[in-house]
């Protein structure tokens, strides 16, 4: 049975205008001077020319009900359930500026789960 690499959770949450004006304030200061965007968070713009922010596991917080970004601010989470499964590793949340309003994800990789044989 193969592994999968990484999987992809869309978050469902509450914007805030607060947080709007912190996401477009990263997005002028990266267009200005890209080394101005805190470590642990990298910016980047999509072939269709969205903004996308990725933030390492290093820069973001998960708390149940929000999830806090360093240099950015708080999302409210909506709903209790885990954003991912115990023991998953190489977690990073993405923010996109869609035509749809920002998308908020978090990719990780899974548990590794072996099933060894038994003698």
């Amino acid at each position: 049975m193969g592994h999968q690499k990484s999987r992809e959770v869309v978050l469902a949450l509450t914007v805030t205008d607060e947080l709007l004006k912190s996401l477009d304030a990263m997005r002028d200061a990266w267009r200005r001077d890209a080394h101005s965007v805190p470590k642990g968070l990298s910016c980047s713009e999509s072939k269709e020319g969205q903004f996308v922010l990725v933030a390492a596991e290093s820069a973001f917080t998960t708390i149940p009900g929000a999830c806090i970004i360093k240099g950015i601010g708080a999302v409210e989470l909506v709903g209790t359930e885990p954003l991912f499964e115990e023991g998953a590793s190489s977690k990073t949340l993405v923010l996109r500026d869609t035509p749809e309003g920002w998308r908020f994800s978090v990719k990780y990789v899974p548990p590794i789960i072996r099933e060894r044989s038994a003698k």
